[in-house]
C-alpha cells in the first residue's frame, strides 16, 4: 500500500504511476478541493522554451511530458509555442533563439492568422504541447478511480502505507530547504482573438505567455515573485498581465476578465524538481515553474525505484 499525500499535479501523476504497476494506492489531501499551484498553471508542455532559463535536466527529463500526458488524458494539444517581441524587443527575440533549440524561424501570421502584420517574426517550438491543467488533474483523478485507487479529499484521513510525500509547501515542516514562488494569474474571455497555440510575448521587464483555452478563454500568465504571500492577485500584476496581452493583440483589451488567481509554487534552492528517498518517506517535490511538464518523470522516478524497473523514457 501506497499513501501518496496530496493530490496536486505530483501526487497524481505518482499515484498514478504506482496504480498503473499494479500497487495499491490512496491518495489523502486536507483540502475537500485542491486548489493550490497546479489549479493555476499554464499548462504547457514545453521543454525547449524552459531551456532558456531552467537547467539542461528540465529540458531534456521534460522532453517525455508530452507522450506521458497524451497516453492518459484527453485534450492534449500539439502545435507547439509561438515566441514574439514587439519590434522594439527584438534583440529579446534574438537573445532567446540563442539560449534555446528545437524552433524554427517562421512568420508568425503563416500560423497565426489573427497576428498577421503585427510581429515581423516569431521563433516556433513545433515538439512541444499544451493542456487544460484543471482537466488534466479531472481525467487523472477518475482514472484512479478507476484502476481502484482510494481517494480521501478534507476526510482526516490517516495513512496507511509507505509514504509518497508531494505536499508541496505543505511539507515545510519535513523539507525546510523549500521556498514559495509566487504566480499570478489571468482568465480573459474574448471573441475578436483566435490562437492555436501558446504565445509566449518576450519583454525585459514582464515577460508573459497566452494560452488558448477554448471557447474564447484565454490564460494569462507568467509573474514570479519570491514571496510566500498565498493572496490574491495585486494591481500591479494585472496592470503588467493586461499590457501585454493588449500588446500582443489590441482586441484583449475589450477582453472580460472572468477570473484571477495566484499560486505558491514550491521551489529548492536550485530550481529543479526532485525525489528524495528518505528513511521513512518519499518526497516528490519542488516543482517550481515546471509541474506538468516534470511531474510525470518525477513519478516514473518513483515507480521504477520502489519496483526495481530499469530506467527508461515513459
Amino acid at each position: 500500500m501506497f499513501s501518496v499525500l496530496g493530490a496536486g499535479v505530483a501526487g497524481l501523476c505518482t499515484a498514478t504511476a504506482l496504480a498503473e504497476r499494479g500497487a495499491r494506492v490512496e491518495v489523502i489531501d486536507p483540502d475537500p478541493d485542491p486548489t493550490g499551484a497546479s489549479y493555476y498553471a499554464g499548462g504547457m508542455l514545453a521543454p525547449f522554451c524552459e531551456g532558456e532559463a531552467a537547467p539542461e535536466v528540465v529540458v531534456t527529463t521534460g522532453q517525455s511530458a508530452r507522450e506521458w500526458w497524451a497516453a492518459r488524458v484527453p485534450g492534449v494539444v500539439v502545435a507547439g509555442t509561438l515566441v514574439v517581441a514587439p519590434p522594439r524587443d527584438q534583440a529579446e527575440l534574438d537573445r532567446f533563439a540563442r539560449a534555446t533549440r528545437g524552433h524554427s524561424w517562421v512568420d508568425p501570421g503563416s500560423l497565426e492568422p489573427d497576428l498577421a502584420g503585427r510581429f515581423a517574426r516569431a521563433l516556433h517550438f513545433a515538439d512541444e504541447a499544451h493542456l487544460d491543467p484543471r482537466a488534466a488533474c479531472k481525467a487523472l483523478i477518475a482514472r484512479l478511480t478507476d484502476m481502484g485507487a482510494e481517494l480521501f479529499f478534507g476526510t482526516g484521513a490517516h495513512p496507511r502505507g509507505q509514504i509518497v510525500d508531494c505536499r508541496g509547501l505543505a511539507a515545510l515542516d519535513l523539507l525546510p530547504e523549500l521556498r514559495a514562488v509566487r504566480g499570478e494569474m489571468l482568465m480573459l474571455h474574448t471573441d475578436e482573438v483566435t490562437l492555436a497555440r501558446p504565445v509566449r510575448l518576450l519583454h525585459p521587464r514582464f515577460p508573459c505567455y497566452i494560452v488558448p483555452r477554448g471557447q474564447g478563454r484565454f490564460m494569462v500568465g507568467a509573474t514570479m515573485v519570491e514571496s510566500d504571500d498565498a493572496g490574491p492577485i495585486t494591481a500591479r500584476a494585472t496592470m503588467e498581465l493586461l499590457s501585454a496581452a493588449y500588446a500582443l493583440h489590441p482586441a484583449f483589451a475589450e477582453a472580460k476578465i472572468i477570473e484571477t488567481g495566484a499560486g505558491l509554487r514550491p521551489s529548492l534552492p536550485d530550481n529543479v524538481p526532485s525525489v528524495q528517498f528518505r528513511a521513512d518517506r518519499i518526497f516528490v517535490n519542488g516543482l517550481y515553474r515546471h509541474g506538468f511538464l516534470m511531474a510525470p518523470a518525477l513519478a516514473e522516478e518513483v515507480a521504477q525505484t520502489v519496483f526495481q524497473e530499469k530506467a527508461h523514457a515513459s
